[in-house]
């Protein structure tokens, strides 16, 4: 597998070891540990339940039947961390991956990076235009608002690693062919990160190559009778499909959108479940049998597929790599890395037990 628009890599290649070059032998502060941007943002999407009132509706498990062909499965996810702080920005790393799966052959992958780079007031602007480019996202007042409204640095770290990861969703979806595409994440419009156009042109992407995307959360805060969605299916049920149509849902809540048809799934044997979400355009016999490929043309460990397990194991970025990221820094262009004194813990000891963040 290869990318055909190789235009965005490069460029960012290219602004990464010119950011990196602007802090020549400068000290970048080491921050206290911390999750990745992923694990960090994971579920932050869902501002309220979706599902609003009481209802009566019944709950009917759709039986899941494996239907053993040649799909190919693909995983895609990215991940950024923290390296340091220097006094004009955040020095981030950020790589992307995905993951590829044909029933009877092996686990193949595709790694970019890491790209480690220095986000600075004076940057931000030209990162952020470097990507709304080439996901086309964003027109006009729009664009311009985009790029004028974001001060805090931490949130141009997160917007980043969104953009990277739909740029590289689109192009997957682009260059495929009859392919199943997991997302780690859900369908969920109307933030920053995720605006309903980049979501709307990955789906219409994915259905013009005549490719199915399913999108896998973790972790979910949606709530149905005061009861968390992925609960709804008992633990001893067989693998099987709750389909959450036909529940009373807001249009949109704080610009917040459900671009996809919403599922719990439940993949194999095991007791954990899934929010699974669909494309919303295609039916839902249609969203049935892509599952049903799925957990015949990939493995299913704890009811999760592997491709998209790999995909994240690829892209997370390990102590041990952190550590030869900042000490590769240190001797290209001098940087130093210097341990980040915890305040808290200074002045209040074994009580301060929070990280700064």
């Amino acid at each position: 597998m290869s990318l055909e628009d190789t235009s965005l890599p490069q460029r960012f290649m290219e602004l990464s070891l010119r950011t990196i070059k602007n802090i020549h032998n400068n000290t970048a502060q080491s921050p206290p540990p911390q999750l990745t941007t992923q694990e960090t943002n994971e579920g932050q999407e869902e501002f309220t339940p979706a599902f609003l009132g009481q209802t009566t509706l019944q709950h009917r498990p759709i039986p899941l039947q494996p239907r053993p062909d040649q799909t190919p499965v693909i995983a895609i996810d990215v991940s950024s961390i923290r390296l340091g702080e220097t006094d004009t920005g955040i020095l981030l790393a950020l790589r992307p991956a995905t993951v590829w799966k044909q029933r009877g052959s092996v686990y193949r992958y595709m790694r970019f990076g890491p790209f480690p780079i220095h986000i600075t007031d004076q940057n931000q602007h030209d990162i952020l235009s470097l990507f709304h480019e080439h996901n086309h996202t964003q027109h006009g007042n729009n664009l311009l608002h985009q790029l004028t409204s974001t001060p805090d640095l931490n949130q141009t770290q997160t917007r980043i690693t969104a953009l990277l990861e739909k740029w590289l969703q689109t192009q997957i979806a682009a260059q495929a062919r009859n392919s199943l595409i997991l997302l780690d994440g859900s369908l969920t419009a109307g933030t920053n990160e995720n605006p309903p156009s980049a979501i709307t042109r990955l789906l219409e992407t994915a259905r013009n190559n005549h490719n199915t995307i399913l999108a896998l959360t973790k972790i979910t805060r949606l709530r149905l009778n005061g009861h968390n969605i992925t609960n709804l299916i008992e633990a001893n049920q067989k693998p099987c499909l709750l389909q959450l149509n036909g529940y009373q849902t807001p249009s949109t809540y704080n610009h917040i959108r459900q671009m996809g048809a919403i599922y719990v799934a439940k993949l194999n044997h095991s007791p954990y479940t899934f929010r699974l979400d669909t494309d919303v355009d295609i039916s839902s016999q249609q969203a049935v049998e892509a599952v049903e490929h799925l957990i015949a043309n990939d493995l299913i460990t704890d009811g999760y597929p592997e491709t998209l397990r790999l995909a994240h194991i690829h892209a997370t970025f390990t102590a041990n790599e952190v550590i030869g990221i900042q000490r590769f820094l240190a001797q290209a262009y001098g940087i130093k890395i210097a341990q980040r004194p915890n305040i808290r813990r200074l002045l209040f000891g074994p009580y301060g037990t929070r990280h700064e963040t």
